[in-house]
């Protein structure tokens, strides 16, 4: 398996409309869907990710047990579903893969390192796909489906970084 780039980033902030506000003017990201008061996602100006920054509002203080401010995780992009299989029993074998996501444009493994810090490792479903399966019923985010992602795409087809995508 190779990480090919990241894919984006996620951050828990507190003042979603005032970080949207940041990242937009000073980086000139857009808003690609905001759940007011929420969280909040966010691209580069002609970028074919869904996005590169997600922001979520966790409100003002912390307490124990619940996120603070800074990073949620970082996700890494890898070539085909095949690298995504084999980084799945590598994160089990080290007993760190915590969960699993069809996001409907991506298919997501969740893991946390040795210091507890989650990240993301995702395969992109091609672009031309995107509309179809965010179409389907169920929601943005479902749980997995092996099966019917690997009945769907060839496990060798890339995507993404590796296939030259210019974002």
């Amino acid at each position: 398996m190779a990480v090919r780039r990241l894919n984006h980033a996620v951050l828990y902030v507190n003042g979603l409309a005032r970080e949207v506000e940041f990242y937009t003017k000073t980086l000139g990201f857009e808003v690609r869907m905001e759940i007011p008061g929420r969280a909040a996602f966010l691209r580069s100006p002609g970028s074919v990710n869904d996005h590169d920054l997600g922001l979520f509002d966790i409100g003002t203080g912390h307490a124990a047990g619940r996120p603070a401010v800074g990073l949620y995780h970082l996700a890494w992009e890898v070539g085909t579903l095949a690298e995504l299989a084999e980084t799945r029993g590598k994160l089990l074998e080290a007993g760190a893969l915590v969960g699993e996501s069809d996001h409907r444009v991506s298919k997501s493994l969740y893991a946390k390192d040795p210091s507890g810090i989650e990240f993301e490792v995702l395969w992109r479903v091609p672009l031309e796909d995107w509309d179809d399966e965010q179409a389907l019923p169920g929601g943005y985010t479902v749980a997995l489906d092996w099966d019917r992602t690997l009945s769907r795409w060839a496990p060798d087809r890339e995507t993404g970084a590796a296939a030259n995508s210019p974002t």
